[in-house]
C-alpha cells in the first residue's frame, strides 16, 4: 500500500502501532501520514501537522492532554515507523486539532547510556519546536529524574498558530548601532517589587513591563536586553532555591509562561508580543539574551524533559564514555551546536523570534561554546556561527556574543564572523581597575575609552563591535562595586563559595552600607564616573537595570537563585538617589564622542580615532603621562558636523589636579563650557547642555577621582578644511 505524506493524504493503517500503544492510551482518531517538513506543529484549517527528529527511536507516541496536570493523555496516537517516518523524522497529520491544544511525546528505544542512548518511555517529552509551554502547579523536576510515569507533573507543549495575532503594522526597528544604548533587565525583577506601582496581578510580567515603558522612555535608553525569556526550568537550582535569572532553557521557541499575567495556554505568546509591540511604539528595541549552550536537563543525573529522551547523541556533546556529558557551560551539559540538527534548530529559533515575534536582536550567552565541535574541540570556522552571521532573515538584527565560556575559552577580539558584536569583558575589567587607582591601568583605560583599538583594529570594524559595560546581571551591581571589597553570597546557601572572586571592586573605605557622609559622597561620585565612561566611550554602551538609581544586592555577586527584593528593582531608590538618576538621563540625552552625521556612521575604529581624536594630554598640554604610576589623562575630540570641540578629563588620582586647557582658535578668550564634573554636588555635576556655564581662565581644576567634560563651539568663520590649532 502506498501513502500520501501530505496533510490531506491517505489514512495509514495503524493496527501495528495500536498494539504497541501505552497502557493508559484511549481510542484516538486515526492520524494521516503527514509530512516531515516543517519541524514542529504546523496549523492548517483542517488540523495540525507534527514533525519530530529522532534517529534511534523505535516508537514515538503523540499525546494530547486536556489539562496541564492530567495524569493520563486524553488521546494517544502511536506513529507507525513505516507510515509516519521519513528517514529520521517522525510525522503525522491530525485532523481537527486546534490552537491551544496541549500535547507531548513519548519516545521508546534503547536505554544504553554507555552508547549515549537514554530513551525512557515513561517520560512525557516537550516538542523541541513547540511554540508554547504550560507548567502544571505540581511540576516536578525530581519526577523527571526518577523512574516511573511523570505525566501529571510534566511540562506540556502548546499548539500555537502565529498568524492569529494582529501586529497592527509593527516590525523590528533595526536602529543603527551608533544610536543604540542597551538597558539589561530581568522581566520579573523590573516590576515584582510591591513599590513598583503596578497592580499585584501584573507584577513581574510582560504586562507589568508594558506599564513601566514611560520610565524607560524618560530614561532615554533605546534598547532593552531581556534576561532569558525562553521557557526555562525554575527548579534547575540547588535545593531550597529557584532559578531566577532563567539560564536553564528547555524550549527554544516558547516564551516563559510565568512571565505572563495570562495563564491560559496561549496567553504567554500573545502577551509577549503585546510587550514587543508596545516597546516598539515607544521606539525601544527588544534584544533577547539567548542560551544555546546548554539546557535544563543537566548532567547524567538530570531529568528527562525533551532532548535527552528524543536523541541524546545528537543534541549533546558527550564524553568518550558516552554516559557522561561534557560541561563547557558549567551547568552540567553542553548543547551540540554544530550538529546539523541542532544547527538547524538554533537558526530556526532565531528566525522565528525575528519573523514571528518581531524581536530586534540577540545576546548569546557563553557564545564561545558554539565554536566547539561534537568532541568539544574549538573549530576555526564554526558552521553554526557562520549560519547565524550569514542568514538573510537575521541581516540587520543585532547579534552580540558573550565571547567566552566556562571552560576557559576567551575570544574577545577574535570571535568569528562579520556581523557579531562582543561583550567587551576587558572594558569592564580595565575601567574598574582605573577607578580604583591600580598602577599600570592608565594605558588600558585610555584604549578602552576609544573603542579598544588594540583589541579590534585588526578587524577593520566600526567601534560598536565593542559592547561596553562595567556591570551586568552577573556580578556586583554598580552600587555594590563601590561598596564592597569582597562578595557576600551567604544568602545563596553555598557557603559564599559561588560567584567570582575577581570583582576589581573598592568599597571606598567601609564594607557595605555606611552613614559616613564622606564615604557616601565618594561612592556617589564613583558611580557617576563609571556611568560617564560607559556612555562617553567609543562603542555600544550597556548598563544594567537599577544602576541608574544605585540598586544594591547587598554584596551578592551571583544572585541567580535569589528571587526576592534583593534582586528586584526597588522603586523607592528613584527618590533616594534622584541625583544619579538625573545624571544618567542628561548624559544619555546628549551622548558624546560619536557624530550623528550619516557619513560617519560606518567609519572604522581606526578612522574614528585618526579623524576624531585630536590629542592626548596630561596636566600639561600635549604631555600625557603614560607611566606606571600615572592615574589621569585628558583628550580632546572634534565633532565636525556639530562644529564642536570636546575636552575630557579622567582622573583616579586622590588629590585635585590642575589641567591646562587647549585653545579652540575661535577668537573667544573663554571658549570652554562645563557640561560634566562628577566632583561637584548635584545639580552642578551635570547641567543641561545648552546652559553649560563658561569656564574662567586657561586651566581647569579637576577634583579627586572625577570625570570632567568641557565643550567649545567652533564659529562658522572656521572654514571646512582649515587646520585647527588645538594645542
Amino acid at each position: 500500500m502506498s501513502y500520501d505524506v501530505r496533510p490531506g493524504g491517505v489514512q495509514s493503517d495503524t493496527a501495528g502501532a495500536a498494539a504497541r500503544r501505552a497502557p493508559e492510551a484511549v481510542t484516538a482518531p486515526i492520524a494521516k501520514a503527514g509530512r516531515s517538513s516543517p519541524l514542529g506543529p504546523t496549523v492548517y484549517s483542517s488540523g495540525v501537522n507534527f514533525s519530530l527528529y529522532s534517529r534511534d527511536a523505535l516508537r514515538v507516541d503523540l499525546l494530547f492532554f486536556d489539562r496541564e496536570d492530567d495524569s493520563r493523555p486524553s488521546r494517544t496516537i502511536s506513529l507507525d515507523p513505516v507510515v509516519n517516518r521519513t528517514n529520521h523524522y517522525w510525522h503525522a497529520f491530525v485532523p481537527s486539532v486546534q490552537p491551544g491544544q496541549l500535547y507531548g511525546f513519548r519516545a521508546d528505544g534503547p536505554h544504553d547510556p554507555s552508547s549515549g542512548l537514554r530513551f525512557d518511555t515513561t517520560k512525557v517529552l516537550l516538542d523541541p519546536y513547540g511554540r508554547g509551554v504550560v507548567v502544571p502547579k505540581s511540576y516536578s523536576r525530581e519526577a523527571a529524574q526518577q523512574k516511573g510515569d511523570n505525566a501529571a507533573t510534566a511540562m506540556k507543549s502548546v499548539i500555537v498558530d502565529p498568524s492569529l495575532y494582529d501586529w497592527e503594522g509593527d516590525s523590528p526597528i533595526n536602529r543603527l548601532p551608533t544610536h543604540t544604548i542597551v538597558y539589561e533587565m530581568q522581566v520579573k525583577g523590573f516590576t515584582a517589587h510591591p513599590n513598583s506601582g503596578v497592580s499585584e496581578l501584573v507584577r513581574g510580567t510582560y504586562r507589568g513591563l508594558i506599564e513601566k515603558i514611560p520610565y524607560l522612555q524618560e530614561l532615554g535608553i533605546s534598547a532593552v536586553e531581556l534576561l532569558p525569556v525562553f521557557q526555562f526550568d525554575r527548579q534547575d537550582c540547588p535545593p531550597g532555591r529557584v532559578n531566577y535569572w532563567g539560564y536553564a532553557p528547555i524550549s527554544f521557541f516558547a516564551p516563559h509562561q510565568a512571565y505572563s499575567s495570562r495563564q491560559d495556554s496561549l496567553g504567554p505568546v500573545d502577551e509577549f508580543r503585546d510587550m514587543v509591540k508596545a516597546l516598539h511604539r515607544a521606539g525601544i528595541e527588544v534584544i533577547l539574551d539567548v542560551v544555546f549552550n546548554h539546557t535544563a536537563e543537566g548532567d547524567h543525573r538530570g531529568p528527562t524533559l525533551s532532548f535527552r529522551g528524543l536523541d541524546n547523541n545528537a543534541y549533546y556533546v558527550l564524553e568518550p564514555d558516552r554516559s557522561y556529558y561534557s560541561n563547557f557551560s558549567g551547568t552540567g551539559n553542553t548543547l551540540n551546536a554544530n550538529h546539523p540538527i541542532v544547527r538547524r534548530m538554533i537558526v530556526d529559533s532565531l528566525r522565528y523570534w525575528v519573523e514571528v515575534m518581531h524581536v530586534d536582536g540577540f545576546r548569546f550567552d557563553l557564545a564561545s561554546i558554539l565554536a566547539r565541535d561534537s568532541d568539544g574541540s574549538v573549530m576555526p570556522n564554526p558552521p553554526v556561527l557562520w549560519d547565524i552571521d550569514s542568514d538573510p532573515t537575521l541581516a540587520g538584527t543585532k547579534i552580540i556574543a558573550e565571547a567566552w565560556d566556562a571552560a576557559g575559552l576567551y575570544q574577545v577580539g577574535s570571535f568569528v564572523g562579520d556581523s557579531w558584536r562582543e561583550w567587551n569583558g576587558r572594558f569592564r575589567d580595565d575601567i574598574r581597575g582605573f577607578f580604583r587607582s591600580e598602577d599600570g591601568s592608565l594605558q588600558r583605560f585610555a584604549d578602552r575609552m576609544v573603542g579598544s583599538h588594540e583589541i579590534y583594529r585588526h578587524k577593520r570594524r566600526e567601534a560598536e563591535e565593542s559592547v561596553n559595560f562595567v556591570t551586568c546581571h552577573d556580578g556586583f551591581t554598580l552600587n555594590d562595586l563601590v561598596s564592597y571589597n569582597q562578595k557576600h553570597n551567604e544568602a545563596n546557601g553555598e557557603g559564599n563559595r559561588d560567584g567570582t572572586n575577581d570583582n576589581r571592586s573598592w568599597n571606598c573605605g567601609a564594607e557595605g552600607p555606611t552613614n559616613d557622609p564622606v564615604i557616601e559622597k565618594l561612592r556617589n561620585r564613583q558611580v557617576k564616573n563609571f556611568l560617564a565612561v560607559t556612555l562617553l566611550s567609543f562603542g555600544l554602551p550597556m548598563f544594567v537595570m537599577g544602576d541608574e538609581v544605585r540598586r544594591t544586592q547587598h554584596g551578592n555577586n551571583n544572585a541567580y537563585g535569589v528571587d526576592n527584593e534583593t534582586s528586584w528593582f526597588d522603586w523607592s531608590l528613584l527618590t533616594k538617589h534622584a541625583d544619579v538618576h538625573r545624571f544618567v538621563k542628561l548624559l544619555i540625552s546628549r551622548r558624546l564622542l560619536r557624530s550623528a552625521d550619516s557619513e560617519h556612521q560606518q567609519m572604522t575604529l581606526t578612522q574614528l580615532i585618526s579623524e576624531g581624536i585630536k590629542g592626548w594630554h596630561g596636566v600639561k598640554l600635549n604631555e600625557p603621562d603614560w607611566s606606571e604610576h600615572s592615574h589621569s589623562i585628558a583628550l580632546n575630540v572634534e565633532l565636525p558636523t556639530e562644529r564642536m570641540l570636546v575636552y575630557c578629563i579622567f582622573t583616579s588620582y586622590w588629590e585635585p589636579l590642575e589641567f591646562e586647557l587647549p585653545s579652540a582658535d575661535n577668537g573667544d578668550e573663554r571658549p570652554w563650557r562645563r557640561w560634566i564634573d562628577t566632583s561637584l554636588d548635584a545639580p552642578q555635576d551635570i547641567v543641561e547642555w545648552q546652559t553649560a556655564p563658561l569656564v574662567p581662565g586657561r586651566t581647569y581644576r579637576a577634583g579627586p577621582r572625577s570625570v570632567v567634560v568641557l565643550w567649545a563651539s567652533l564659529e562658522e568663520r572656521i572654514r571646512p578644511g582649515r587646520t585647527l590649532n588645538l594645542r
